[in-house]
């Protein structure tokens, strides 16, 4: 057997799990079988490695909510929202942003990144605060935008004041592996 076939053969043996491992490590409870294929294809899409959140995750999927939300371990998905297909992607790469805020920021990083990123706080109540001027939705916004800018990605700013306005994909990016591999990173 030639040499490079036998590299390619360990790469393929060696790897297999490596490549479904960006998705996260979830559970889903409730939904369609459409409905749970859109996390899936959501969190696939995205070049962000969702598995870098411990898990696993729980996903629920109910109807007849007001809206989507995250809390530590926790997605909750709107069914209604989810039967739009791709239009839901970059909601559910948003909730699961969250994750990533609960599970692996710390406070100086979230306080380096609200600087960055704009907000009054980093989080709050949002029946006193408009959603839009809290850093963690600022931060779960640009991280679904920066790892998934397609025009179908409804995080898409629409101008420089929108949640996921306040940075460049590229520069969020480079942001976000810093602090990942060295939380001091932040300047």
């Amino acid at each position: 057997m030639p040499r490079s076939t036998l590299w390619l053969l360990v790469l393929v043996l060696c790897f297999p799990a490596a490549a479904g491992a960006r998705g996260g490590n979830y559970v889903v409870n409730g939904g369609t079988k459409f409905e749970r294929a859109q996390i899936q294809k959501a969190l696939t899409v995205s070049t962000f490695n969702w598995s870098l959140v411990p898990g696993p995750v729980t996903v629920t999927i109910q109807r007849n909510i007001p809206s989507s939300y995250a809390q530590p371990g926790l997605i909750v998905l709107d069914a209604d929202l989810l039967d739009a297909g791709e239009f839901s992607w970059g909601v559910v790469q948003h909730e699961y942003a969250h994750q990533v805020d609960f599970a692996l920021l710390n406070d100086s990083e979230r306080a380096c990144l609200l600087a960055k990123l704009g907000g009054n706080s980093w989080s709050g109540d949002e029946s006193q605060v408009a959603h839009g001027s809290l850093g963690d939705e600022r931060f779960a916004s640009t991280l679904a935008w920066a790892y998934w800018p397609s025009s179908q990605n409804i995080m898409r700013p629409a101008g420089p004041n929108d949640e996921a306005a306040a940075m460049k994909p590229a520069a969020f990016r480079a942001t976000i592996s810093a602090l990942l591999a060295d939380p001091s990173s932040c300047a």
